[in-house]
């Protein structure tokens, strides 16, 4: 039992309830007291992983004095807080300075890391923003956005949150900092949420494209050659791709000699693939093994402390007994055999 509360700031992933790693999950199972962003952490999230008795606090509606009572009254009273933060909790949102406040307040503190923002958006559009032609990546939050110039100046791939109502200001600092007008731009906000955006356009063409989706939020933009959409050309029929011939493959030799090898061998059968399972029309459809084991720690973590654990089901089968042997009723009388006795000696005097 721990002398002390314990604080673990948890990222959230992207804005996705099922995008939360499993140690984070069950962080937000534990916890007695829960804050959190509505407008950055989607309420799906929290209100699949919380449990119902757990306080929930707005960061947005409280004040920095406030925050530090909380931090407080779980040190005092032995409760566990779990700051939900937006994307990963290492890589920005204010984290260190809380971190090193709850060290000094004598709390148990840790950090559990998250899907990013731009890898959920880097992962949406199937592209790697760290590609030849870009072999590095800025990132760059809303404090630093001030210095997208310089870091414009670098020509490689930006990741910068930006406030939407600010992307004229963030175009020109591009384009004075060496991006051109025909730079690739992704726009992704919310992305992996019910209501995501993510658009392709370009330097120039941004401005409007915010204001076409009427993103006034932060929003992140990808900026750089590495995140260009992928071109496909299509044929007149629209039923097969054009962009690439259809080749049959030329053996080499390495190949020819493995062929060899493989029709020689009769010292072990290749076994067949397994078919896979036919699941009938209105089945219920094979269970998510990570989800499952979501679930299972969240059971056992909001159970409460007097309540015994949950016995397992036994599956009793029945002993086949074994029947006594048949005896069966002679019909004819058999004749009593009489017994022979011996003649008993009489002794003298009797």
């Amino acid at each position: 039992m721990t002398t002390t509360g314990r604080v673990s700031f948890v990222g959230a992933g992207p804005g996705a309830a099922d995008l939360i790693t499993l140690r984070g999950a069950r962080r937000l199972a534990e916890a007695d007291v829960v804050i959190w962003a509505p407008s950055a952490v989607d309420v799906e999230c929290v209100r699949e992983h919380a449990r119902a008795e757990a306080e929930l606090v707005d960061f947005s509606r409280v004040t920095p004095e406030e925050i530090t009572d909380l931090y407080r009254r779980a040190a005092a009273s032995r409760q566990t807080v779990v700051r939900l933060h937006a994307g990963d909790a290492a890589t920005g949102g204010g984290v260190q300075e809380q971190h090193d406040l709850c060290v000094r307040l004598g709390l148990d503190v840790e950090v559990v890391p998250g899907v990013s923002v731009v890898a959920a958006a880097a992962a949406k559009i199937g592209r790697e923003i760290t590609s030849t032609e870009a072999s590095s990546a800025v990132l760059i939050s809303p404090e630093s956005s001030e210095k997208v110039r310089e870091f414009a100046a670098l020509q490689t791939t930006m990741a910068a949150t930006v406030s939407g109502a600010r992307t004229g200001q963030f175009v020109e600092q591009l384009l004075e900092g060496g991006y051109s007008a025909e730079t690739p731009v992704v726009v992704a906000y919310k992305v992996s949420q019910a209501d995501e955006v993510v658009v392709h356009t370009t330097v120039g063409e941004l401005e409007s494209v915010v204001k076409k989706h009427k993103l006034y939020r932060p929003t992140l933009f990808l900026v750089g050659t590495a995140v260009k959409a992928p071109t496909r050309r299509v044929s007149p029929s629209a039923t097969t791709s054009v962009d690439e011939p259809l080749r049959a493959a030329r053996p080499s030799r390495w190949s020819r000699r493995a062929a060899s090898r493989i029709a020689t061998r009769t010292d072990e059968p290749i076994p067949a693939p397994a078919p896979a399972p036919v699941v009938p029309p209105g089945a219920a459809a094979e269970p998510n093994p990570a989800w499952t084991a979501v679930e299972e720690i969240q059971q056992s973590v909001r159970r409460p402390a007097d309540e015994p654990a949950p016995k397992p089901k036994l599956t009793v089968v029945a002993a086949e007994i074994p029947k006594p042997p048949t005896v069966r009723a002679s019909t004819s009388v058999q004749k009593k055999k009489p017994t022979s006795r011996k003649p008993h000696k009489r002794t003298a005097g009797n």
